[in-house]
């Protein structure tokens, strides 16, 4: 592999990283001062600490990965592969749907980097369910022309049925650095699609650093399928309308109107129509519109007012699948999960998902916020997006009974829209500008934060019967003494002149001086009255809480030999485990 390979270098003081005489003596003086003072403190008694290591100003060796990533989707038609995965914006934003990811380019950028860092191409494998055979394709891109240079496109043999995509690419990186955001994707990718299965390995040269970690699937319900829609008057930009008026087959402006858009009618039509002047009338043929005459329009359009779009063009993860995710990823104490109803910001609908979570494992005390855009995490530039901007600043979490500094807190909004305001050149945070979507994130939370107060409420009243039972239950023995004391004392006095005691009383005093009433008599009986309390004040907090029934455990008979695998299909209802 051209560029790859390590040559043995001639001429030492050429690069970068060449130390000079000078350089090295300062060098050397610096680490002399460094052993001296080390001396001392050792001498004193203090802590020592070890000598920093020196690194050149270069970035030393470069490391090189093959990155492969395969799956088990519908994979890609033969001759669409070189333009779907050679050619920068192939496709159109102008399809008016959810679609997954920020830039529209994914597998691209990956081509991009090993076009920049390597020069070697990337190298695709794809079948569709029903071929025989598998499309094979080798690429990189002509940057400047933008248009694909395929090395290799032919179909091989499909022997396994499979069907699917696989992408091979070599990129210079580095693991050590970046391995924590690799994995804390991998983990947010999990959280949000909880229906599908991640098996994520890194092979190394020396075996011990080899790495494995599968994400399993917990349920089979899939996120509902984005339906393409129409345009929103309210959404479109001028070159939009161009667009749309060079490739209607409609007529005059009333139908174009009305046929190309949402939410406008034949009635609404005309009185845009009206509103636009005496240069337009409704049979005037859209091909002959003027550019001020567009511009005329997109103003129209801008001012005047129409229904909200519906939200069948997106395809939110579900309020079940992301509980599923938090539950199966964190494994937290308790969570709360709540999805918004359609909203919509500056025409395009979006749809909020939010979910708490307190307690759980890796996660540290305080706030850990995921946000996630279109079903995808967003890792970068963090502390300005209006996710946790939200959570931080106007959410009063001690009002939920939540502590904000010290409870293990996981905060999860996934935010999906046919247009996602993002911020910043990278696209990795939402701007905290967007008043429709900063209150509807705050909504959200707020939602999750009501039912998380009920459970930790109800929780915290749990814990005081326990501990109302434990203090009564330490005092028992003593007051067990007091009482059998006080009335051996009364017993083994003289019988008083006058009748001062009833006739159980007396019977009692009887049985203390007969020992037939002991001090574990009182225990037992004390003991015993804690109990029933406790029992009747469970039962009371039970009927008000509408509790009407013990909770239920999972309890699956297994065969005594050790050979079988068991699947478990999860449902919104129940679950069903296979044995194999």
């Amino acid at each position: 592999m051209i560029g790859l390979v390590d040559r043995q270098r001639v001429d030492e003081a050429l690069y970068d990283d060449f130390e000079s005489e000078k350089a090295r003596e300062k060098r050397l003086a610096k680490e002399a001062r460094f052993q001296e003072s080390q001396a001392k403190n050792a001498a004193l008694g203090k802590k020592v600490k070890d000598a920093p290591s020196v690194r050149g100003k270069g970035r030393g060796e470069a490391a090189f990965f093959k990155v492969t990533c395969k799956d088990n989707g519908r994979g890609m038609p033969h001759d669409d592969i070189p333009n779907m995965l050679g050619r920068v914006l192939s496709g159109t934003k102008y399809g008016l749907r959810q679609t997954r990811g920020k830039f529209g380019l994914g597998a691209k950028m990956a081509l991009i980097w090993s076009k920049m860092s390597t020069g070697l191409p990337i190298e695709i494998k794809s079948s569709m369910k029903g071929q025989n055979y598998t499309s094979f394709c080798r690429l990189d891109i002509d940057i400047h022309k933008n248009i694909p240079h395929v090395h290799l496109h032919e179909k091989r043999e499909n022997k396994t049925h499979w069907h699917g995509a696989e992408i091979e690419v070599i990129i210079e990186g580095n693991w050590t650095t970046h391995r924590s955001k690799i994995l804390h994707y991998m983990r947010q990718m999990a959280v949000i699609t909880p229906y599908a299965q991640f098996l994520f390995k890194f092979l190394s040269d020396a075996a011990d650093k080899n790495l494995t970690i599968k994400f399993t699937r917990r349920t089979d319900v899939m996120p509902p399928v984005p339906l393409q829609t129409k345009h929103h008057p309210s959404a479109v930009d001028l070159l939009l309308i161009k667009r749309l008026v060079a490739e209607t087959t409609k007529q005059n402006l009333l139908q174009f109107l009305q046929h190309e858009f949402v939410n406008i009618s034949k009635p609404h039509a005309e009185r845009l129509i009206g509103e636009m002047g005496p240069d337009f009338s409704q049979k005037m043929a859209v091909k002959s519109l003027t550019s001020q005459q567009l511009v005329r329009i997109h103003q129209l359009f801008r001012q005047a007012k129409f229904d909200d779009p519906s939200g069948n063009c997106l395809s939110p993860a579900g309020e079940y699948n992301l509980r599923l995710g938090i539950i199966k990823e964190l494994h937290p104490d308790m969570v709360a999960t709540h999805a918004s109803s359609p909203q919509v910001f500056e025409g395009h609908p979006f749809i909020v998902e939010a979910g708490i979570s307190i307690g759980g494992k890796d996660v540290k005390q305080g706030l850990n916020i995921f946000r996630f855009a279109n079903r995808i995490p967003l890792l970068f530039e963090q502390g300005a997006d209006v996710i946790t901007r939200t959570a931080a600043k106007r959410i009063s979490w001690s009002s939920y009974k939540i502590n904000q500094q010290q409870d293990k807190i996981g905060v999860f909004v996934s935010i999906v829209s046919t247009k996602i305001p993002f911020k910043g050149t990278g696209k990795e945070y939402i701007g905290d500008d967007i008043t429709e979507i900063s209150s509807a994130v705050k909504s959200a939370l707020k939602q999750c934060c009501l039912q998380l107060k009920s459970k930790i409420v109800k929780k915290l009243q749990a814990r005081e019967r326990q501990d109302r039972k434990r203090n009564l239950n330490r005092y028992i023995p003593d007051v067990a003494r007091a009482v059998m004391e006080t009335l051996v004392e009364i017993a083994d006095q003289s019988p008083p002149k006058r009748p001062r005691y009833d006739k159980e009383d007396e019977e009692l005093l009887e049985k203390v001086n007969s020992q037939e009433v002991t001090e574990m008599t009182f225990r037992d009986c004390l003991t015993q009255h804690v109990e029933q309390v406790d029992y009747e004040m469970a039962l009371d907090y039970a009927m008000q809480s509408g509790v009407s029934e013990e909770p239920r455990e999972a309890i699956y008979l297994n065969s005594l030999e050790g050979s079988y695998k068991f699947v478990d299909l999860q449902s919104p209802v129940f679950v069903f485990r296979f044995v194999h």
